[in-house]
């Protein structure tokens, strides 16, 4: 064989192989007996992969305190899912650090004996999110796609992919999936003072807010629950503090005396949540664990 002749094939494999990575991929299934919790993640290929998550954080809803009514309701429309009736796609905003992504990873561990499964999938992922249904559909298991933080800017691409699976997509609901994304925007979106001016008064005294405002709730409004978090309390943040405590081995006289320096904690962060107090709760832990 010529040297000119060996070029030649070395450059056609090199062209096949960046034609064939240019081209779709059909997305593969991961060993669905691997874990409980999933990540869709994107290569720099442009192929996406369903990655099994090994370690999957410990939580129980009873580690979560000061969120009985937004438990109440998630843990409701969660078991209503997985019994296979009615249930809804979920939005949980608010205050930082008060329990949403938790929340949605107690439910995990608590219904996955009866085949739940979850799949975490980032917001710019989510031009991908009808594969991934597709793919999941026929399962028998019943999933929970999550998306963590959830915010979006003018024209992002996964927002309109988004719209349609949650409403007014062609292809009817799956039903054994649903999504539950957190986020600190209620709309989702972001607002600005000057959209205030596209909102129309008439003449019997009703006010009705322009297309750009519309449009920027209509996504928040096809998630059928809304729950909401709000800032703790003194009593509410110090009680969280009080459980993970006790959960360390902390005895009722060591978690009273323990009580001015998580509230000093709470000041130096200039915040009072579940997220600060189990941050504090381990520093002291480990703290007193040294001494």
């Amino acid at each position: 064989m010529t040297d000119a002749l060996e070029r030649f094939i070395a450059r056609a494999e090199l062209f096949m192989e960046r034609v064939e990575a240019s081209l779709p991929h059909t997305l593969a299934a991961p060993d669905w007996n691997a874990s409980i919790a999933f990540r869709y993640r994107r290569r720099s290929s442009g192929q996406g992969i369903i990655s099994p998550v090994l370690h999957v954080g410990a939580m129980s809803l009873d580690d979560l305190r000061e969120v009985d009514d937004q438990k109440e309701k998630i843990e409701r429309n969660t078991a209503q899912f997985v019994r296979g009736g009615m249930a809804n796609n979920v939005l949980l905003t608010g205050a930082r650090g008060t329990g949403k992504s938790s929340l949605v990873r107690a439910c995990l561990h608590t219904f996955a004996p009866q085949g739940l499964r979850l799949i975490e999938v980032d917001k710019a992922d989510l031009i991908d999110l009808q594969d991934i249904i597709e793919l999941i559909a026929v399962l028998p298991q019943k999933f929970i796609i999550f998306c963590d933080d959830l915010s979006f800017d003018e024209g992002e691409p996964g927002y309109k992919a988004l719209k349609s699976v949650l409403d007014g997509s062609v292809a009817a609901a799956t039903p054994n999936v649903l999504i539950y994304a957190t986020s600190n925007r209620r709309h989702l979106l972001p607002e600005y003072i000057s959209e205030n001016r596209t909102y129309k008064h008439t003449d019997d005294g009703e006010v009705h807010p322009g297309e750009v405002v519309e449009e920027k709730i209509s996504l928040s409004e096809r998630f059928g629950l809304w729950v909401s978090f709000y800032p703790f309390s003194q009593d509410e943040y110090l009680t969280i503090v009080a459980q993970w405590l006790g959960s360390f081995g902390f005895s009722a006289a060591e978690v009273e005396a323990a009580r001015p320096a998580a509230l000093l904690w709470a000041l130096e962060r200039g915040a009072r949540s579940g997220r600060v107090a189990y941050q504090f709760a381990r520093d002291y832990s480990g703290r007193v664990a040294q001494a």
